[in-house]
């Protein structure tokens, strides 16, 4: 990647965090797949100048800022009562009252001609674990990745309703895309 050398403030200023949920299950076309933002988030990048020392990453997201920004699928289109219902339910589910903030911190960084493979370790609902996020460049000052996360490996129980007739896929997509400007 070439992303121009220097320290770099991120956030809702600077780009888009987005995750996305899938539904399954037997009654999974009641339900919808959802579009997610994180209004709230802030990060700090590092781009060394020189080989010798490492690009670092760090993001915090304010999980009580988690808006439902679209519903596809199901029988009826999801109303606003609907997108309220869901975002009291991802508090309940994400424990945003004992833990409101979800961090990641890189470890390492691999990089390759116009992509690289940041991993490090999310802090999500008090507990810590690996991730690893998948970067590409779009342009000169613009990288958009995705990550994986399994949301049982930080011990959340993905949503189910319908007696276990509807659930939530256990992965959620997490996507991003953020403008690195040239000072």
């Amino acid at each position: 990647m070439a992303v121009a050398a220097g320290e770099y403030e991120i956030g809702r200023q600077t780009g888009r965090l987005l995750l996305r949920t899938f539904r399954q299950g037997v009654a999974a076309r009641v339900g919808h797949d959802l579009l997610i933002e994180a209004t709230l988030w802030q990060g700090h990048v590092t781009v060394p100048a020189d080989s010798a020392t490492r690009p670092a990453v760090s993001v915090r997201v304010d999980l009580g800022a988690l808006k439902v920004l679209e519903g596809t699928g199901g029988v009826k289109p999801l109303s606003d009562g609907d997108k309220q219902q869901i975002q009291q339910t991802m508090h309940k589910l994400l424990k945003v009252d004992g833990h409101r903030d979800a961090t990641f911190t890189s470890t390492g960084v691999e990089l390759h001609d116009d992509s690289a493979i940041v991993a490090g370790e999310l802090t999500l609902v008090g507990q810590t674990r690996p991730l690893r996020l998948e970067v590409r460049q779009q342009d000169d000052v613009t990288v958009a990745g995705t990550a994986s996360l399994v949301q049982s490996q930080w011990g959340i129980k993905p949503y189910s309703g319908f007696f276990g007739a509807l659930k939530l896929r256990d992965a959620v997509d997490v996507e991003f895309t953020v403008a690195l400007p040239r000072g």
